[in-house]
């Protein structure tokens, strides 16, 4: 099923969903980060929110 973007809670803030267009664009702009910059740093540590951002910020 997919996503309603019209809800636009906080479900779960703590994965990236990659196949998402309004994920990506929400995380890249959380982040300060490209999208392929943002794949990267999923493929490597996974969907982890946290994990991401600690790869990114070890990264920058």
């Amino acid at each position: 099923m997919a996503d309603d973007l019209k809800d636009r809670g906080v479900r779960d803030r703590n994965r990236i969903a990659m196949g998402e267009d309004h994920e990506v664009a929400y995380w890249t702009k959380k982040f300060g980060v490209s999208r392929d910059r943002l794949a990267e740093a999923v493929a490597a540590v996974g969907t982890s929110a946290q994990a991401v951002a600690d790869f990114l910020n070890k990264r920058l």
